[in-house]
């Protein structure tokens, strides 16, 4: 594999990003409607949302992972703190260190953006 490339969602992603988001809702079981897959991801990519987000993984160009993750104010401290709420890599890359990638990437976002903690 040669190393992913973990990115914000871009508007031009929603059908890859959907095939992956599907996969990972069918591994829990569930299933949402077609009017939350469009207003998750017009949140996930909008730049004006900045409490929610969304990266995907590229590998070879192609996206093979997603996660999403929020920031929200907590109890406990004055700065925001990030909750890490989807995470998904295909089946076939699993074990290769793309989810750990991701994973990282919210660690940093969330760093950037002040928060005091992951969970």
């Amino acid at each position: 594999m040669t190393d992913p490339e973990i990115r914000p969602l871009r508007p031009d992603d929603a059908p890859q990003w959907r095939r992956l988001w599907t996969l990972y809702l069918e591994f829990y079981e569930s299933t949402v409607s077609d009017e939350v897959y469009s207003t998750t991801f017009a949140r996930l990519a909008a730049s004006e949302h900045n409490d929610i987000h969304g990266l995907l993984a590229t590998v070879n160009g192609e996206p093979r992972g997603l996660v999403h993750f929020l920031y929200h104010g907590h109890c406990w401290h004055v700065e925001p703190v990030c909750y890490l709420q989807d995470l998904y890599v295909d089946t076939d890359l699993r074990g290769t260190g793309l989810g750990r990638a991701l994973i990282e990437a919210v660690y940093a976002e969330a760093d950037k953006a002040g928060c005091a903690s992951v969970y």
